[in-house]
């Protein structure tokens, strides 16, 4: 792959009126506006990273954390932009705008995530491969659709198809976002096919053409054309980098605003990152301040500055592997070694304290069931559309989802367009008024 291919600013759904004038504000700048303004991620608001949402204290939901995300990602092509500059004095290559781009691959890299946190595609998933969806598997078969779409449900795909998929009333290309912006957040660019039940895939059959279009376009590596794998955009690592750095970092910042961390092991797990000698003058630094909060405020911006040095160590250093679709792993698996271990023993904790607390799991329960519901009640009325319950149900789908029309495959797409495109309170006032819970006021 070379970078000059690979920085595209062609939008997807507007090639004809492509130009390669340079405007002051750059195509790359106009999908980041895009996206700030757009419904889908103003929604991220509403749905949950991990912790249930803002009670006395405010925690990260979706919006925040892909905001945060946005940042590091901005930081990390800011760093990896100059260094390739350095490195290809004369390339032609827009390498000052490596920053933009993973800037808004990172702000769109969860708008396809369902309600209730991962739990969400977990519900998904488990109503097709062992729920009351798995009835519908030979007839999705037999019309020709990908059954493992359905079985393997995957928000990376999810956010692919919500930004180029010509919705009902929508223009052509969906967001009409650039080719290197979209190849930015293919984290796993190949079929369900390939996933082989683990649960993870770029792009569903319906946008499968779309995606190789731009694959092709941006000259990323072919691995196989059937079924269809790519090697990763080279952007994706640094988007996945900045995920990587935050989720964690910041699921232990509210972990310890909520109680379940202790300030001494909140303080120890952020200093780890770090040398001994490092870690004396951060303790004397930390000392200028009594405010407990600021405290560890200022370890956990220390450490996301390292770990940015860090993986962008990493991807400089391996940028030929990566150019060749070669390189194996996320780049904070091959961070230093003492970074590298406090960042495993981070992850450790990280699933001992925080994703199985109480809360957490109940947001689970909770998001299991009401999504298992939704996506019952509204494929049962696809598949009976003359029924008076089936109309009723159906009057409720926005009419930029096509429930009424195509195959199976199409209709149960448009089903899971509308349910993960839903916020934690509106599935969950939805489900109630379908089931009597809550009435309208008489």
């Amino acid at each position: 792959m070379n970078w000059q291919q690979l920085l595209s600013a062609k939008r997807f759904g507007m090639e004809k009126y492509h130009d390669d004038k340079h405007h002051d504000r750059t195509d790359f700048q106009r999908d980041y506006d895009r996206l700030i303004f757009s419904s889908p991620f103003r929604r991220l608001q509403n749905k949950t990273q991990v912790f249930p949402l803002p009670g006395s204290v405010f925690v990260h939901n979706r919006l925040t954390h892909s905001i945060e995300v946005s940042s590091v990602g901005r930081s990390l092509g800011v760093i990896i932009g100059k260094e390739l500059r350095k490195r290809y004095p004369d390339s032609k290559a827009d390498f000052e705008e490596i920053s933009s781009i993973v800037a808004a691959g990172c702000l769109a890299h969860d708008l396809g995530n369902p309600p209730f946190g991962h739990s969400g595609e977990t519900a998904i998933t488990s109503f097709f491969s062992e729920g009351k969806g798995k009835n519908l598997e030979q007839m999705v078969r037999e019309e020709g659709g990908r059954w493992e779409d359905f079985t393997n449900f995957e928000g990376n795909a999810n956010s692919i198809r919500l930004l180029i998929h010509q919705f009902n009333g929508r223009r052509p290309g969906g967001f009409v976002m650039t080719y290197s912006m979209l190849a930015s957040i293919a984290k796993y660019p190949y079929s369900s096919l390939v996933a082989n039940g683990k649960g993870k895939f770029g792009f569903f059959q319906s946008e499968e053409n779309d995606f190789k279009k731009i694959a092709d376009e941006l000259g990323m590596h072919c691995i196989n054309k059937s079924p269809l794998q790519y090697s990763r955009h080279p952007l994706v690592y640094l988007v996945e980098a900045a995920d990587d750095i935050c989720y964690k970092i910041m699921d232990i910042e509210d972990a310890h605003k909520l109680g379940l961390l202790s300030t001494e092991q909140t303080i120890s797990l952020f200093l780890n990152f770090f040398s001994d000698e490092r870690q004396q003058k951060m303790r004397y630094t930390m000392q200028m301040v009594t405010d407990i909060n600021e405290q560890i405020a200022y370890l956990r911006s220390s450490v996301i500055g390292l770990l940015v040095d860090e993986c962008s160590a990493v991807f400089i250093r391996n940028e030929d592997l990566i150019l060749q679709g070669k390189f194996e792993g996320a780049l904070i698996k091959h961070i230093s070694e003492v970074p590298n271990k406090a960042n495993r023993e981070a992850t450790e904790i990280s699933y001992k304290k925080i994703y199985k607390t109480k809360d957490v799991v109940d947001i689970e329960l909770a998001g299991h069931r009401i999504i298992g519901f939704l996506l019952d009640t509204f494929i049962s009325a696809i598949q009976t559309p003359k029924a008076a319950y089936s109309k009723l149900i159906l009057s409720r789908v926005p009419e930029q989802f096509n429930v009424n029309d195509g195959s199976t495959y199409e209709k149960i797409l448009s089903v899971l367009d509308f349910v993960s495109g839903m916020t934690d309170v509106y599935a969950l006032d939805l489900y109630r008024k379908i089931t009597g819970m809550s009435l309208p006021t008489v």
